[in-house]
């Protein structure tokens, strides 16, 4: 049998790889999935925001509920916690003990840009002293940094609070990130919260690379880097090729992905989709010309803020935002009518998910050039 190799690989247009992701991302169709299996599958939703997760998962599932996430919240089946790309996402309580050592080395990577503001703090001090404040009593960062301030003065206030972040694994408590609930972010460690320990040596990748390719494969090696947050996963990629099966993209570039793992016909019809703000969708790929088509880069975010996204054919294709009494759709080019009557149908399903019994229109936004 001849060896495949990246030269000699398929080529998986850009329309293919659209079709590819969508399905492990349960954006083609509506999963049944539970909505803990979904954010296990997923390995974890963005979170940066309370409401994000919810969305996401309204997106994905048949029959989801807001309060069906909210349970595993309080439960402390899930948990808020910072991991991939130094950001916040919802993780499972199993994932939350894995994937935070996984990504620890980008942590601790985080902590150069800070070292000027750590001058003379000595940093396993540091973690051993914000472990024991954080689990005698949940902290906020503000008291984290005032504590932490007593014993290192001529430090930085926020670079002191951001070490005792990159250096131990803080979850926010409920009530933060409860549905229709509000509180302030206050912090433990993970293991006191979930009462169990992570594993202390660290973890391989490799599992991780498994579990990325069903959930954004097939992919590149930067793209799970670019994913993680993470460099030099190179080696795990080789360690596992023999389980993997490869791919080129339009410009040559390899992809790997599972053998069984599905991979729809590039005509596959795509739903429209109402996306959260920061959704991992557009944000887990170092080449996002899967999702975002080259004209609209950019389009969703100004500055630090990005703004809830739709789907049309299976790309972005326009921002929405909830009034008080409308769901705003703005596109980023003119739409046909049956896809204006597509996404109607589908942003009134979203609003009978998450706003049940509230009276909102739906209505169209200028077009976003």
């Amino acid at each position: 049998m001849t060896k495949t190799t990246a030269a000699t690989a398929p080529v998986l247009g850009t329309r293919a790889l659209n079709r590819a992701t969508l399905a492990r991302q349960l954006l083609l169709e509506r999963s049944p999935l539970t909505a803990e299996a979904a954010v296990e599958h997923l390995l974890g939703l963005q979170a940066q925001n309370v409401k994000p997760p919810y969305y996401a998962l309204a997106a994905r599932l048949d029959g989801f509920a807001p309060e069906r996430l909210s349970r595993l919240m309080a439960d402390r089946e899930v948990v808020r916690i910072v991991t991939m790309r130094s950001t916040i996402h919802t993780h499972t309580a199993a994932d939350c003990l894995t994937l935070r050592p996984l990504v620890q080395p980008a942590r601790d990577r985080e902590l150069i840009n800070f070292r000027k503001g750590l001058e003379g703090v000595d940093l396993d001090r540091l973690a051993a002293l914000a472990r024991e404040l954080v689990e005698t009593e949940p902290r906020t960062m503000k008291q984290l940094r005032e504590a932490l301030l007593t014993e290192w003065p001529h430090a930085d206030p926020q670079s002191l609070a951001i070490a005792a972040r990159c250096k131990l694994p803080l979850v926010q408590v409920t009530p933060r990130g409860l549905w229709g609930q509000s509180g302030q972010v206050t912090l433990t460690t993970a293991e006191h919260w979930l009462g169990r320990s992570a594993d202390s040596t660290p973890p391989s990748p490799d599992p991780t690379v498994l579990r990325y390719l069903a959930a954004f494969g097939p992919a590149s090696v930067k793209d799970m880097q670019t994913w993680a947050g993470l460099t030099r996963l190179r080696d795990a990629f080789e360690r596992l090729r023999p389980q993997l099966v490869s791919f080129r993209d339009e410009n040559g570039v390899e992809l790997f992905d599972l053998p069984d793992a599905p991979r729809p016909d590039a005509d596959t019809p795509a739903p429209p989709r109402f996306l959260p703000e920061f959704d991992n969708l557009l944000l887990s790929h170092a080449d996002r010309a899967r999702v975002v088509p080259p004209e609209y880069w950019g389009r969703s975010w100004v500055g630090n803020i990005a703004y809830p996204t739709f789907l049309v054919d299976g790309f972005l294709a326009g921002v929405w935002k909830l009034t008080e009494d409308a769901l705003v759709i703005q596109p980023f080019g003119e739409l046909t009518k049956a896809q204006r009557t597509d996404l109607v149908t589908e942003g009134a399903r979203m609003l009978d998910t998450m706003h049940p019994g509230t009276p909102y229109d739906i209505r169209f936004g200028t077009v976003i050039s």
